[in-house]
């Protein structure tokens, strides 16, 4: 393999260790986000639910069932942030392999 060539893919991956931060940036945030949208409507729906006069044994669960929807988007908001993270250890890995393929080529 061309040095000139290794020296390319490393810009390129570099370039997209970049733009991978700025999405993780936004994925975390996102993920923040859905927490706190869930959390705020959780408690919302646990007053709703206790001062409709429901049975405190049954609040919790009632109140988390009907909240799901939201409890979904957190979790796949954390599943997004989560993946984000591996596909930038994955970029990092390549450059770090291309670095060590274009150091051995320019030593021999």
């Amino acid at each position: 393999m061309e040095l000139s060539i290794i020296a390319r893919e490393i810009y390129e991956a570099t370039h997209r260790l970049a733009a991978a931060g700025n999405e993780v940036y936004r994925l975390a945030k996102e993920k923040a986000d859905t927490e706190r949208d869930y959390r705020l409507a959780l408690s919302k729906e646990i007053l709703i639910l206790k001062s409709e006069g429901m049975s405190v044994t049954l609040v919790s669960d009632v109140a988390r069932g009907n909240v799901a929807d939201l409890k979904h988007k957190r979790d796949l908001a954390e599943g997004k942030y989560k993946a984000s993270i591996e596909a930038l250890k994955s970029i990092q890995a390549q450059v770090n392999a291309l670095q060590s393929i274009l150091k051995f080529q320019s030593e021999v």
